[in-house]
C-alpha cells in the first residue's frame, strides 16, 4: 500500500529449498511395522506434528486411528484433511487432556490400543517459561499418565515425540521434555525388574511388557511458531525481519521428515531407546532469513545493500532461549540400520528415583514455589541450567570457542 512492494513481487518459497539439504526417504518397512492393521493412537493429534503423523500413519493403512486432542477446532482440520484420502481406515476423534488419566484409560482400553505416538506437549519455551506449573503438568504428567495408562491397557509400542531443546536444558521446556525421556526410560527398566521378579517366582502368567522409544529432533520447518511462517509474513509486509541473535543456529527438517522419522525410529526401538535423526548441519537464523527474503523475489537491506527491500532486526535471546541446540547428551551414538537415525547413548535413572523427583517437584509446584523448582532441577542430573539471555550467549560462545 505505500508502494515499497507490489504483491506480484512476493514469491511462494518452496519449504525443501530453505532445507538446504535432501529430504531423507523412508524405509517403507519401518513406517507400517507399528502401523498396518494394528489399532493407532495418536495425543496430540491436531498440533503440527501430530496432524502430520495422523496422514502418514493413514497412509500405512491401520485398521482405526484414534485422533486426541484438547482443541475441537484442531480434531475438526486433521478429520476433515484425512477424508479426503481414499481409505478405509476408521477415524475416531476423542476430545481430552493427556492430564485426564481416566479418559485416557477408558479410550485405551474400548479400543485395545496397539500403538501409541505421544505428541501431545507445551512445546513454545518462552510461554511454558511463563507459565510454569502448566508446562511442568501437561508435559510430565501427562507423559506419565499416558505411559502408566500404555502399560495398564497392555499398549505393545509407545512412542514420545521429544525435542533436541531436552539436551542440556536452559528452559523450563526443555527441562521437562528431559523429565519426559527419563520417565520412559524408568519405566522400562522397571518393567523389566518386574518381569524378571515374576519368572523367579514361577509365575504361570507374566504381563507383556509395552515397548518405550523416545524420537528427539530439531526444529519442523513451517510449523505452527516456528520462524518461516513469522517471516514470510514479515517479509511480506516489507520488513523488518527479527532474529534473535547473529550467531544463534537450530536444526532444521521437514514436516512429512519428522512424523516419517518418528514412525521409523519407533519401529526400532527395542525399549527405553533415545533416538535421534542425522540432520545434517544446523542453520543460522539470519542465513534462513537471508535465504527466505531471496526466495520470495526481494533483496535484504544491509551495509552492503542500503537500498535493499527488507531489513534484518535483532531482538535478543528471550528467556529460556539457547545460542545453539544440541541433538546428544551422552558421546558415541551407535548407528542402526537406517544411515540417518542414530540410538543415543544417554544417561537414566531408576523408576523410584525418577518418581521422587517428580513427587519433589509436585510439591514445589503446590507451593507455588518457582525458586525451589528451579533449585531442584539444576540438583537434579537433568544438566538443566537456567540462565539469562546474555548468559546464554557467553557461555555458549564459550564451549563453541573451545570445541
Amino acid at each position: 500500500a505505500g508502494g515499497v512492494l507490489r504483491v506480484e513481487d512476493i514469491h511462494e518459497v518452496d519449504i525443501v529449498d530453505i532445507l538446504g539439504r535432501d529430504v531423507i526417504a523412508p524405509d517403507q518397512n519401518l513406517l507400517s511395522s507399528c502401523i498396518t492393521n494394528k489399532v493407532v493412537m495418536i495425543t496430540g493429534a491436531g498440533g503440527s506434528i501430530g496432524s502430520e503423523l495422523c496422514y502418514q500413519i493413514v497412509l500405512q493403512k491401520p485398521d482405526i486411528l484414534i485422533m486426541y486432542d484438547h482443541s475441537e477446532y484442531n480434531l475438526y482440520q486433521i478429520e476433515e484433511r484425512l477424508k479426503k484420502l481414499d481409505s478405509t481406515v476408521l477415524l475416531v476423534c476423542v476430545l481430552g487432556s493427556v492430564k485426564d488419566e481416566r479418559n485416557l484409560e477408558q479410550v485405551m482400553t474400548q479400543y485395545a490400543v496397539n500403538t501409541v505416538y505421544h505428541a501431545a506437549a507445551y512445546k513454545h519455551v518462552p510461554i511454558v517459561e511463563s507459565n510454569i506449573r502448566e508446562g511442568f503438568v501437561n508435559n510430565v504428567y501427562g507423559t506419565l499418565n499416558t505411559a502408566q495408562v500404555a502399560i495398564k491397557a497392555g499398549v505393545e509400542n509407545f512412542v514420545l515425540i521429544s525435542t533436541d531443546k531436552a539436551v542440556r536444558p536452559t528452559s523450563m521446556m526443555g527441562a521437562t521434555k528431559r523429565i519426559a525421556e527419563m520417565i520412559l526410560q524408568a519405566l522400562t527398566d522397571e518393567q523389566s525388574v518386574m518381569f524378571h521378579q515374576a519368572r523367579s517366582k514361577g509365575l504361570g502368567f507374566v504381563p507383556n511388557s509395552t515397548r518405550f522409544a523416545v524420537v528427539r529432533f530439531g526444529n519442523v520447518l513451517d510449523s505452527s511458531g516456528s520462524v518461516i511462517p513469522k517471516f514470510r509474513e514479515q517479509i511480506a509486509k516489507g520488513g523488518p525481519v527479527t532474529v534473535t541473535h547473529p550467531k544463534v543456529t537450530r536444526y532444521f527438517m521437514t514436516i512429512p521428515e519428522a512424523a516419517q522419522l518418528v514412525l521409523q525410529a519407533g519401529a526400532m526401538g527395542t525399549g527405553g531407546d533415545v533416538f535421534v535423526l542425522d540432520m545434517g548441519k544446523p542453520v543460522k537464523i539470519v542465513d534462513l532469513a537471508y535465504k527466505m527474503t531471496h526466495l520470495m523475489g526481494l533483496t535484504v537491506k544491509d551495509d552492503k545493500n542500503p537500498d535493499g527491500d527488507i531489513a534484518i532486526k535483532y531482538t535478543g535471546l528471550r528467556p529460556g532461549e539457547k545460542l545453539y541446540e544440541e541433538l546428544l547428551i551422552g558421546n558415541q551414538p551407535k548407528k542402526t540400520f537406517h544411515k540417518r537415525i542414530l540410538r543415543a547413548n544417554e544417561y537414566s535413572l531408576p523408576w523410584p528415583d525418577v518418581a521422587k523427583m517428580i513427587s519433589q517437584l509436585t510439591d514445589a509446584m503446590r507451593n507455588e514455589n518457582v525458586t525451589n523448582i528451579r533449585e531442584l532441577l539444576i540438583d537434579f542430573p537433568l544438566e538443566y541450567q537456567p540462565n539469562s539471555s546474555n548468559e546464554i550467549v557467553e557461555k555458549q560462545e564459550e564451549v563453541s570457542i573451545a570445541s
